[in-house]
């Protein structure tokens, strides 16, 4: 049947034909699209029909049906169509011969390779489209079928419509694997694929190939990106098997894409998704994520928009994120057509045979057939061999996810015969066995030839021709696959930059087979490659795609246990990267590992010891795992303590750490003794202007403004950042962090106007420096959207700026991140106080849920969070409720602050006006009044928390009847409000409309 039918004029050129059917194999779809629509394009009539007959039936029956269709047969040839079946090159040209000749004049083809076809080809006279351009191919073809072309009747389509020439690639090609030639079937699988990705609506269209290893889920993603590529103009592939290597190669994109971004990859992976889904510069995209088995960030990196998404993968989990097409094994016609084209001596029969055995998987199939086809040995020699080999020291594979029994021994087979013929094979086999599975970075071998190879290897440095025959027998054996990408930047890649991909069950059984007595100088060479390739700086963000690339080997080739300085660097530093691109969970996950090895051999007050508890412990920290971090560190201050011998530097590094952890605690008053014992230590230690003088000079700023000392906070945030600006420089990513320091520090002065000024300056420059979806960047503007809301004149547009900032933090940290928590309730309390009661209660209710999971109920931030909680009961009418949060609340901060903490201050006030609404006039005022003496203390006269308390403490003396004392603190207070924040500010006319005013918590852990 065909597949595809176009209508034309009855009035077509004068020679054309009245309806072609175009034949193709399903390998050249994208050529057939195209053919068709050229014929639509200029009035005839054409069909689609997708061809490849059955071996069982005679071909010249096949061909036979073709006739059934009127006008003329168009084959779309090659060398590959004349082996569909496959067929016997005797049978295809005795029928060229005799059946095709009868009927030459409804046969026409068209030569889409430069490759010799069979002889008797020459009677379908075909003219070659190879090599040449589209109007040229367009010309060949229309005067091959006798059309004379009519440009004035040609179908005007648009741009988005137009079938791309197969051979100009999409505009952004990214690292497909090359096309595997020797593809077989799964046409039926490839075209469903295609439907229900177009069938989908748009920002759905996403489809995951489950299956088994080896079942061929790559082979057939990576068919369908060559074979529909043009329907697309991106088509990008990202290797996912490790995550921060599955990060790096997303944010790629961004380059090829030319967004503005910095390096590090979480920016550029939400400016990828951002243009993705707006489908700016191109709405038709293809992503293909290979080999992605933990579904857990799958909403931070899975793209929505027009374009397509594609998975593969083992984990059925996937049915929750996108669509799932099972990928079975081949059925037994793909099996045996498969064997049969790579070792043509194979009769069907003995086909089916070898097939059974292997349970009809593609990857074992292909090794299998590798073998038959290179020896030429005889079907049943192998089956014997395969049937009655024992491999002693191999265990069966078992679960879903193995292959058969027999596939280890044929493995055994082809090792053995590679160890006598091509033993440099074995040594390259060895070697990738010492690196993890997936994408092994194989050239670094050729790159550092002055790494201490042994000496078995060392012929990879200095002999390029069989370095090559090497890697040509293994891709030839289906056991490695050769990587398509370049080097950074473009030009020619050279041998030195070559990678592989070895699955990982082949690498599994590789390991397994090879011979072990070099292995141990095998996994010494690959750790010592591994750091000789660390480009030693992971602070910057250039540098990051490297280490991606280097931090799935070193746990495989025992970086992590290596006592070699040089290889305990490079494990640090790839740490190191983990903490400064935001890689904190595969960063904590590292770190464990590295103290597992170290702590057996190294004392734990050693230099790199005590490198290591630093990175971790500032990791997690920032994953929001305090506790773990304040346990660590105590335990290497104790060990710091009880050793024989003083060590300064790291008795201070640790005392900066401690300080941190207590502060996150919130052990506010702790955190700064230790703090500021630190500061002090450091500046005679180190000086004033060293990094971890810095460090402490500006933490202690954090601290003193959890304490609620704001002016001492500003003046210490000064202090610190005219240090960071003559020692680092004004761009420095420290000296942006002390910027958003001092901005905070204005606006929780009061000093909006100038808060914002510095802010909205602050995020001018992280942008232009870092980029618009750094970390830092994004920190600094959700600070930004405080300091509008506090100033007054951008509530317009600021409910979707900070849901905005919500999403994208969501984005970055996951909902349960003590920044996102921050986000969810600073836009909880905006939804508030702008009416969206419903959307701002469960906000505001997850943020407590996640801060009291986080922090614990008696942590003041916790707590303070349920002032908001208790300020959206009452504004929703459950007063009484509302009156008991805030009590509690109050009482709770009062225990862990103090009564004059500015925390403690803004629960009173709205613990006040709980008071009055539930008819506790007398109670409230109470209240108001020492609320507002305290708040005259700590933040002076003309604090807007300050102004607050007056005009509460003016409404409750209303409430008494006490209207003169009343109208003196009102008119005081208005006058005030009108010269510190001015007349139109929401404040002031707040205070002159007399509502009552509130104060909201804003969570932050500094």
């Amino acid at each position: 049947m065909a597949e595809q039918r176009s209508g034309g004029a009855d009035q077509g050129a004068r020679n054309a034909p009245e309806h072609v059917l175009v034949v193709f194999p399903g390998y050249h779809r994208p050529w057939a699209n195209w053919i068709y629509q050229r014929l639509d394009s200029h009035g005839v009539r054409a069909s689609l029909q997708r061809w490849d007959p059955p071996r069982e039936a005679p071909l010249e029956d096949s061909l036979g049906d073709l006739l059934l269709a009127r006008g003329q047969v168009l084959l779309v040839l090659d060398d590959w169509f004349f082996q569909l079946g496959p067929r016997a090159a005797g049978e295809w040209n005795d029928v060229l011969r005799g059946f095709v000749a009868a009927n030459a004049e409804r046969f026409t083809s068209v030569n889409l390779t430069n490759r010799t076809l069979l002889p008797a080809t020459a009677v379908l006279e075909p003219v070659s489209l190879w090599g040449v351009g589209e109007e040229e191919a367009e010309a060949r073809l229309l005067s091959r079928l006798g059309i004379e072309p009519r440009r004035s009747a040609a179908r005007r389509l648009s741009a988005g419509a137009l079938v791309r020439f197969p051979d100009t690639p999409p505009e952004i090609w990214g690292e497909v694997p090359r096309r595997n030639p020797r593809f077989t079937g799964r046409d039926d699988l490839l075209t469903e694929l295609q439907e229900r990705l177009m069938d989908a609506e748009r920002g759905s269209a996403a489809c995951t190939l489950l299956g088994m290893s080896g079942i061929g889920k790559t082979q057939l993603a990576a068919e369908y990106a060559h074979r529909f590529s043009s329907d697309y103009d991106i088509v990008w592939w990202v290797s996912s098997d490790d995550r921060n290597v599955q990060r790096d190669r997303f944010g790629e994109l961004a380059v090829q894409l030319g967004l503005a971004t910095g390096n590090e990859p979480g920016e550029r992976i939400r400016a990828v998704r951002e243009a993705l889904r707006r489908g700016d510069p191109h709405p038709r995209w293809l992503l293909v994520f290979d080999g992605w088995d933990d579904t857990g960030g799958a909403d931070v990196i899975l793209p929505q928009g027009p374009g397509h998404v594609l998975v593969t993968s083992r984990n059925r989990g996937w049915g929750d994120h996108t669509e799932i097409v099972e990928v079975p094994g081949f059925d037994r016609a793909e099996s045996t057509g498969y064997l049969m084209r790579r070792a043509p001596h194979v009769t069907a029969i003995e086909a089916d045979e070898v097939a059974a055995e292997f349970g009809d998987v593609p990857l074992p199939l292909a090794q299998a057939a590798a073998w038959l086809g290179e020896s030429r040995m005889e079907v049943s020699e192998y089956l014997r061999m395969v049937r009655d080999g024992s491999i002693s020291d191999v265990d069966e594979p078992t679960g879903p996810y193995g292959m058969p029994n027999a596939s280890l021994t044929s493995w055994s087979i082809l090792i053995n015969r590679l160890r006598l013929a091509q033993p440099q094979a074995i040594d390259v086999l060895s070697l990738c066995a010492s690196f993890a599975p997936g994408r092994i970075p194989l050239g670094i071998v050729r790159a550092y030839p002055q790494a201490d190879l042994p000496e078995d290897l060392r012929w990879m440095v200095t002999d390029l021709g069989a370095w090559s025959r090497a890697l040509d027998t293994l891709v030839n054996y289906s056991v490695l696959s050769r990587e398509s990408r370049g080097p950074v930047g473009g030009g020619e890649m050279g041998p030195h930059q070559e990678s592989v991909h070895m699955h990982r069950l082949v690498h599994n059984i590789v390991a397994r087979l090879t011979d072990g007595e070099h292995r141990t100088a095998h996994r010494k060479a690959v750790r010592t490659l591994l750091a000789e390739a660390d480009p030693g700086n992971p602070t910057d963000s250039r540098n990051w795609p490297r280490y991606a690339e280097l931090l799935p080997h070193l746990e495989p080739s025992g970086a992590l246990a290596s006592r070699n300085p040089r290889v305990q660097t490079t494990v640090l530093n790839c740490l190191r990267y983990c903490l400064r691109s935001a890689e904190f969970r595969a960063g904590i996950r590292l770190a464990e590992k590295i103290r597992d090895q170290w702590s057996t051999a190294l004392d734990p007050v050693s230099d790199e010891m005590l490198e290591l508890t630093s990175l971790e412990c500032e990791t997690l920290r920032k994953f929001g795992r305090f506790r773990e971090a304040y346990q660590l560190d105590l335990l290497v201050r104790a060990r710091l303590d009880e050793a024989p011998a003083p060590n300064p530097l790291g008795s201070l590094r640790s005392a900066v750490s401690i300080a941190s952890d207590l502060r996150f605690l919130g052990q506010y008053q702790e955190s700064e003794r230790v703090q500021r014992d630190a500061l002090a230590e450091a500046r005679t230690l180190l000086g004033e202007n060293e990094p971890l003088t810095l460090g402490a000079g500006n933490n202690l700023g954090i601290v003193l403004r959890n304490l609620g000392r704001y002016q001492e906070a500003y003046d210490q945030d000064v202090d610190s950042l005219a240090r960071s600006e003559s020692t680092l420089g004004a761009l420095h990513s420290q000296t942006l962090i002390t910027s958003n320091n001092v901005a905070q520090d204005l606006r929780l002065l009061g000093h909006y106007r100038e808060a914002l000024a510095r802010q909205e300056a602050n995020v001018r420059v992280q942008v232009r420096i870092l980029g618009a979806q750094h970390l830092q960047t994004l920190y600094a503007r959700a600070q930004l959207a405080l300091c509008r809301r506090r100033e007054g004149s951008f509530q317009q547009d600021l409910g979707a700026t900070m849901a905005s900032v919500l999403d994208q933090m969501e984005q970055v940290h996951g909902r349960g991140h003590y920044l996102t928590l921050s986000s969810i309730n600073n836009y909880a309390n905006y939804l508030r106080e702008h009416g969206d009661l419903d959307l701002a209660r469960r906000l505001i209710h997850e943020a407590e849920a996640g801060y009291r999971a986080l922090l614990g109920p008696a942590h003041p931030v916790a707590t303070g969070v349920l002032a908001n909680t208790a300020l959206v009961l009452q504004a929703s009418g459950d007063r009484t409720d509302a009156l008991a949060i805030l009590e509690s609340a109050l009482a709770g901060l009062t225990a862990s602050l103090g009564s004059d903490h500015p925390w403690v201050l803004g629960c009173a006030l709205n613990a006040g006006a709980a008071r009055n609404f539930n008819g506790r006039v007398h109670d409230a005022a109470e209240l108001s009044r020492d609320t507002l003496r305290r708040a005259r203390h700590t933040l002076g006269n003309e604090h807007p928390l300050t102004l607050s308390s007056q005009v509460a403490l003016a409404t409750d003396l209303r409430g008494l009847r006490e209207n003169e004392e009343a109208g003196k603190l009102e008119e005081d207070a208005l006058l005030t409000l009108t010269r510190t924040l001015g007349a139109q500010h929401p404040h002031t006319l707040s205070a002159r409309q007399r509502n009552r005013p509130y104060w909201d918590f804003e969570a932050n852990l500094g």
